[in-house]
């Protein structure tokens, strides 16, 4: 059999919410399709995996984005997520939802029913908040009982204390919760665990469902064409084994392949900006300008200290005891260094402080940066730690469109980081202000040198140059897609594409503006209200096909 009333393309942070919801009822049968394996790796699960994992050829895509010409000429590497879990399955599981006034912003858009005050009930409902009487006031913002486990870490690195101290030695405010009545200060982050091990969106959400005869889960399936009859979208054609198969959708196709790949698949399927299309040799089916535009990241800066304390994760030879001390106790009842998401202190600071809301977040980690762990060598040879800074709010324009026709290659990234000029001096300031918590007292104990950009490094031109030579993605793309009712928006506040019928995109692509944080979390959240908005359409009737065989016109269009 392959018709099914939901297909979902992506079975990642998005696609594992809407596998659980839709499915939920025994209602509807749904297929969800996998381009990546199944998430059996076991690195996945031990969240200071995340080093082997990024480091995988079979669960990373390992995206490259086009030389950029405001970065020293740089092309950057851009992991994604590619396994069941999507890059919930290899990320630091940060739990952040960004700022109140991030999804107020999408409303003042025209986006209605994406006010912060409409989307907090469904972090709620997506949440099992461990901490949630323990932290002051949580229960007027966070949940229980919900799919995805938030908790506390369960073994905290000494220099992770050492940070905080520091930034409060340096005047920042102290955190407890960064999702909660204000983002503002310093503080470790709630992690997105459940005893110990990783809660991916595949273990929070896909795995309870496998088991319901009605959801069908296909790995290794990489779609390459959306199928239409006129202007609906009627199912999905795929490569598997080295063989095309397709999938009908009796209802709807719902791409969930991310800010890279929902963008690809439309343009491979004739959706998008003309020209663009024609040049591929692909027939246009729709004309939308902004499929593949609007891409928006978070460009991240670091600095590093060699450590004299040896408390830093390192491949050393003198770390081989304290490694094998980690797996045992991981082993034995998944406590100690192993739980460790590595990234467990940060904050939220101004650049400016005339600025209304924080600009920049930091992340501390206690290793050495090592160009996305894809560079073990200075892991072999340091102790050190990193503070690294990204500017939440960028005003640079990307865009991902077609290199080629063939939907195995990868699409052209171009980030476009640094195209306005606003964008570099905030990260100017938040360098400087990152090198003076670094320098506090608390530091003073593990402290031995900067080694990352050095001393010489001091005055704003040269700490500009750095920034050009250096920054790289702090991996929060999004906005391919986005919602709206402008003449670049590609979906409407429901998430159906403009102009179809039978379409939606639900992930980060639909982000009208980069949300102010790292991007899981409100990725999840987008997946929930869109789950609501699909069976809320369903119920009602709404946009039903009559639906029969392929007929003779949709045969040539499939054969296209």
């Amino acid at each position: 059999m392959n018709n099914y009333d939901f297909v979902i393309v992506g079975g990642g942070s998005a696609g594992c919410v809407l596998a659980n919801r839709l499915s939920a009822s025994g209602k509807w049968q749904v297929l969800l399709l996998e381009a990546g394996p199944a998430d059996s790796n076991p690195f996945i699960h031990v969240p200071t995996g995340v080093i082997p994992v990024i480091r995988s050829n079979a669960l990373n895509w390992k995206f490259w984005t086009v030389p950029q010409k405001n970065c020293a000429g740089r092309a950057m590497f851009w992991p994604r997520g590619r396994t069941l879990g999507g890059s919930s399955s290899i990320n630091a599981m940060c739990y952040i939802r960004g700022h109140a006034r991030d999804y107020d912003r999408w409303a003042s858009l025209g986006n209605d029913g994406w006010s912060y005050k409409d989307v907090l009930p469904y972090f709620r409902k997506m949440e099992n908040f461990e901490p949630i009487d323990r932290v002051a006031g949580a229960r007027d913002f966070h949940g229980s009982g919900g799919p995805l486990n938030v908790a506390e870490a369960r073994y905290m690195n000494p220099l992770m204390t050492a940070f905080v101290g520091a930034a409060e030695q340096a005047g920042h405010l102290r955190n407890q919760d960064f999702n909660g009545a204000q983002q503002e200060g310093v503080g470790y982050y709630h992690v997105m665990q459940r005893d110990g091990q990783r809660c991916s969106n595949a273990r929070a959400f896909l795995q309870p469902a496998l088991g319901r005869p009605n959801l069908k889960v296909i790995t290794a399936a990489h779609a390459a064409k959306l199928l239409f009859e006129g202007r609906r979208a009627v199912g999905v054609r795929y490569l598997q084994n080295g063989r095309y198969a397709e999938a009908l959708a009796r209802r709807e196709v719902i791409l969930s392949a991310g800010a890279i790949g929902s963008p690809q698949l439309l343009l491979l399927s004739g959706i998008g900006p003309r020209a663009q299309i024609e040049q591929q040799g692909i027939q246009p089916l729709h004309e939308l300008p902004g499929v593949g535009e609007n891409l928006q990241d978070h460009l991240d800066i670091h600095l590093t200290w060699e450590e004299r304390t040896r408390f830093a994760v390192s491949l050393h030879w003198t770390s081989l005891w304290r490694t094998l001390k980690g797996i045992f106790q991981y082993l034995r009842g998944r406590r100690g260094e192993l739980t460790s998401n590595l990234a467990q202190a940060g904050g939220f600071l101004k650049s400016d402080p005339a600025e209304p809301i924080p600009d920049l977040q930091w992340h501390f980690v206690p290793f050495i940066y090592a160009e996305h762990g894809q560079n073990l060598i200075p892991l072999f040879k340091h102790y050190a730690f990193t503070l690294m800074t990204c500017f939440l709010r960028p005003e640079s324009r990307g865009s991902v469109r077609l290199a080629s026709a063939d939907p195995l290659q990868p699409p052209q990234i171009d980030a476009n980081y640094l195209a306005a000029p606003r964008d570099l001096e905030p990260l100017v300031k938040g360098f400087k202000l990152a090198r003076q918590v670094l320098k506090q007292a608390a530091f003073a104990p593990h402290r031995l040198r900067e080694l990352e950009p050095g001393e010489a490094v001091q005055n704003d031109e040269q700490i500009r140059a750095y920034i050009r030579a250096r920054a790289e993605t702090v991996y929060h793309p999004v906005g391919t897609c986005k919602m709206g009712r402008d003449a670049m928006a590609v979906v409407d506040p429901r998430l159906r594409v403009h102009g179809l019928s039978g379409l939606r995109v639900v992930d980060a692509s639909i982000m009208p503006t980069l949300i102010g944080g790292n991007t899981n979390a409100p990725t999840t959240m987008i997946a929930e209200r869109a789950a609501d908005l699909i069976l809320q359409d369903a119920a009602l009737g709404i946009d039903v096909p009559n639906y029969a065989p392929a007929s003779a016109a949709a045969d040539v269009l499939l054969e296209k």
